[in-house]
């Protein structure tokens, strides 16, 4: 499988995908896989929600199925990012989100003679995400994933995320993946395209 990022130069990926792509599933394999930190925004701003009026805020934000303020959001990611498991790479989950979060990221980087690796984009039709983020929500009880707010979170999704992949396209590093299989078979495919971006054999 794909190399530990321990062993040789730090590896920083970003995952993108609308609701219900399985970017949590597969980040959280490949962070095993590579041994480096899995950094999901929304587990992140979920966990704010009970500590204070800015968790307050946040949580309003994610249960109305629109994006935290880009300035909020960097903050969040910096702070994450200044620990020591970061040193090694990590895999960003949810972040960023709109082509300007995407610029400041590409800044803070810069400013650090860092840059991100690779772009994984997971792709699946809308009704296939809508079933399962209904499934979801009756297994997890999550309150941002009703049918109004999964509507409302697959627009902002194309009006302000996709354009993001824009953005990294324009960079040269951008992996499309099919994400209408088995976990193990969009595992498969995102590890094999890693791969191959990275110049080696996909049986390597």
């Amino acid at each position: 499988m794909v190399a530990s990022a321990r062993s040789c130069n730090p590896v920083r990926i970003v995952f993108i995908g609308p609701p219900g792509a399985g970017k949590g599933t597969q980040c959280r394999r490949l962070s095993r896989e590579l041994a480096i930190p899995h950094i999901s925004s929304g587990e992140m701003l979920r966990a704010t929600r009970d500590d204070s009026t800015l968790g307050e805020l946040v949580a309003s934000y994610i249960d109305g199925g629109q994006l935290a303020p880009d300035d909020l959001m960097m903050q969040f990611i910096i702070e994450r990012l200044r620990q020591p498991d970061c040193d090694s790479g990590y895999l960003l989950d949810g972040f960023p989100r709109t082509v300007n979060q995407a610029e400041m990221l590409t800044a803070y980087l810069s400013e650090r003679d860092q840059r991100i690796d690779s772009v994984v984009n997971l792709i699946l039709h809308e009704d296939v995400l809508v079933q399962r983020l209904l499934a979801r929500a009756g297994v997890e009880g999550r309150a941002d994933d009703t049918p109004e707010t999964i509507q409302a979170r697959l627009k902002v999704f194309r009006d302000r995320t996709e354009p993001v992949l824009g953005y990294y396209r324009n960079c040269g590093i951008v992996i499309d993946v099919d994400a209408a299989g088995t976990p193990d078979e969009v595992f498969g495919s995102i590890c094999g395209s890693l791969r191959s971006s990275d110049g080696e054999s996909p049986q390597g």
